[in-house]
């Protein structure tokens, strides 16, 4: 399993990586200034396919595994959560509602192996699913019912991306996740086409700026390349329970994040919601140190 215990360079590296994971949602409402969420998504995945591509070898394992993950966290995952947070969520609170995938995670898992769900974790559901419904009782500030749909539906698909994953075996999880972006693209791009249509993909393509393209660049290779790399390569050495409850502070930074430079609120309720929501993760993953439970895959902790 490895070492139980992160050393100084391990733990930087594990923090950095949720700090990319959380600040992420503000980089996302930056692009999102200039492009359409579905051109936006679709320039996401390109980036992440070309140029790696060349120099990654296909994974061996059936086509229609790759097919899967690259439809649902790329047509699922985040082409509904960028139509989200475009008007309907804002960032802190996505970044809030999407950890849910946690949840479906293991739904999923348990659907597969016929488990039952455990006391400890229906608990933990419950105490996530009351922070939504804080949430809900506010909704319009800072997200409609709508926005909440759409981020739960991406957090839903992030979970079938993650059984996906897991089903694929022990594979190279960079070349994993550059190859599926080819079968990410094709639905994007002709959504895109068709929900946002041709003059808002130009208008939007010739108003995109240097920070625009940083902004994609960042998506691909910050978030994708560097923070699913790195967080696959701690989970090889450490053990799961080690390392996964550093992804709790993910909200955590998104909030903080988009407070600090989108001018946020974070009003009561919204703190409260946080807790419960983090509370049910916090529980369902602790009480995993004492009995054997479904461990979410490195991409469940990701935006």
């Amino acid at each position: 399993m490895g070492n139980s215990s992160l050393s100084y360079r391990d733990l930087l590296l594990a923090l950095a990586v949720v700090f990319v994971w959380g600040t992420n949602f503000v980089v996302i409402r930056l692009g999102l200034n200039a492009l359409p969420p579905l051109l936006f998504a679709s320039l996401r995945f390109t980036f992440v396919l070309v140029p790696m591509v060349f120099f990654l070898p296909r994974p061996k394992m059936r086509l229609a595994n790759l097919v899967t993950y690259g439809v649902a966290i790329g047509l699922g995952q985040f082409g509904l959560l960028f139509i989200a947070m475009n008007g309907m969520i804002s960032p802190g609170l996505a970044s809030l509602v999407v950890q849910m995938q946690v949840f479906f995670t293991i739904g999923l898992s348990m659907l597969r192996s016929g488990e039952r769900l455990k006391p400890h974790q229906l608990g933990a559901f419950a105490l996530a699913f009351s922070g939504i419904g804080v949430i809900v009782a506010h909704n319009g500030h800072g997200a409609t019912i709508a926005g909440l749909v759409l981020t739960l539906g991406a957090a839903a698909s992030w979970a079938l991306a993650n059984q996906s994953s897991k089903e694929a075996g022990k594979v190279n999880t960079l070349a994993y996740v550059v190859w599926a972006s080819l079968f990410s693209l094709p639905p994007l791009y002709l959504l895109s086409l068709w929900r946002e249509g041709w003059p808002a993909i130009v208008t939007g393509l010739s108003h995109a700026t240097l920070g625009t393209w940083a902004v994609v660049l960042w998506q691909s290779a910050g978030n994708t390349m560097f923070g699913y790399g790195v967080w696959a390569w701690l989970l090889a050495r450490h053990p799961a329970a080690t390392v996964s409850p550093l992804s709790l502070l993910v909200p955590v930074f998104g909030f903080g994040a988009s407070a600090l430079i989108l001018g946020e609120p974070l009003e009561g309720w919204k703190i409260g919601a946080g807790l419960l929501v983090m509370s049910g993760l916090a529980l369902n993953l602790f009480w995993g140190r004492r009995q054997p439970k479904f461990t979410p895959v490195p991409e469940a902790n990701a935006p």
